[in-house]
């Protein structure tokens, strides 16, 4: 994780996300990539073809954004003047989902860390649209602050698993990075369905708990649990400081992702969460 995307619209929410990013890599040699979309005040053909780089007509949207971005480059360095870190900036005419699949596919993206408030304001969500919209779109993992979580050190991580699939080393590789760098400990969260473990489970367990052998980890099973209030209650019951998900076809995240209010079955968990596309073996 060396190279990480910030999306920005300069609102206050963004600049925590950022705030956050710079505290969790304070000790990583890291280039941040600060990403700011638009789209002009009005339609116009010249836009459609090429751009604003292919149209004669100025546009005040092009430079908005890249007076933004400047600052807020020079804001981070003034916060936080970490010779570690390097900054390069993104000024895009495109939607947000699409200039993010664009860059992973450009550059070496490995992480991309944004604030979850949508553009609505709306508090009793959880995750705001452009957020859901980047976590189903992304093709990296996937890092959502909210709102009003300061920054510490992460020492516990929290990691659900139905065991229905045999992840990949890629797809452990950012949980086992993060772990090492804080050097905090891993709870595997599983809610036994009736019947236990299936053949299956068993060796996928088995699997993830070899890549986990060098650190401190520990495997948490629940009865009589949903899964989505299974990880409220653990969170509310627990240290718990970053939420760890793989994101796959039919699991609970996208089901939780695809309603439009999360808050109606109570999944509001108010700590960071880390999203890890599908990658598995099976």
């Amino acid at each position: 994780m060396k190279t990480i995307l910030i999306p920005t619209d300069f609102s206050e929410n963004a600049w925590h996300a950022i705030s956050y990013a710079m505290n969790f890599f304070k000790d990583e040699s890291c280039t941040f990539y600060l990403l700011h979309t638009y789209s002009p005040a009005f339609y116009r053909m010249d836009y459609a073809v090429g751009g604003p780089s292919f149209s004669a007509i100025p546009d005040a949207g092009v430079d908005i954004s890249l007076m933004g971005l400047e600052k807020t480059v020079a804001d981070i360095k003034e916060a936080y003047g970490n010779p570690k870190h390097t900054y390069e900036i993104v000024s895009s005419f495109n939607t947000l989902t699409d200039e993010i699949r664009e860059l992973v596919q450009k550059k070496p993206i490995d992480l991309v860390v944004m604030g979850t408030q949508g553009a609505s304001g709306a508090k009793e969500v959880f995750l705001g649209s452009n957020t859901v919209f980047v976590i189903r779109k992304a093709t990296v993992p996937v890092m959502a602050i909210p709102e009003k979580v300061k920054y510490h050190p992460i020492r516990n991580i929290l990691f659900p698993s139905d065991y229905l699939s045999r992840y990949s080393p890629e797809a452990l590789k950012p949980i086992l990075y993060i772990a090492r760098m804080h050097q905090a400990r891993i709870t595997l969260l599983h809610v036994m369905e009736e019947g236990g473990f299936t053949s299956d489970q068993k060796e996928h367990k088995a699997h993830l708990e070899r890549h986990l052998e060098e650190l401190e980890y520990e495997t948490v099973e629940l009865e009589g649990a949903l899964m989505p209030d299974a990880v409220l209650e653990y969170t509310e019951a627990h240290p718990v400081d970053l939420l760890v998900m793989m994101n796959r076809k039919h699991s609970f995240l996208e089901r939780l992702m695809l309603r439009q209010n999360i808050d109606r079955i109570g999944f509001q968990v108010q700590i960071p969460l880390m999203v890890i596309p599908n990658f598995t073996d099976s």
